[in-house]
């Protein structure tokens, strides 16, 4: 999700559409939040591995 968030965001920088820069950004956000919430051992949508 983080991946996917850089690539939109800078396609948005690229091509100038400020749509996929906001999508971006909102992605690597919630992307960030999630591994940091993994990362400390807290269970993520009621599971605490994700495979």
């Amino acid at each position: 999700m983080i991946i996917l968030g850089i690539i939109l965001f800078i396609v948005g920088l690229v091509a100038k559409l400020a749509i996929l820069q906001t999508i971006g950004g909102i992605l690597v956000v919630i992307g960030v939040v999630l591994w940091i919430l993994g990362a400390v051992g807290r269970p993520v949508g009621g599971r605490k591995v994700w495979f």
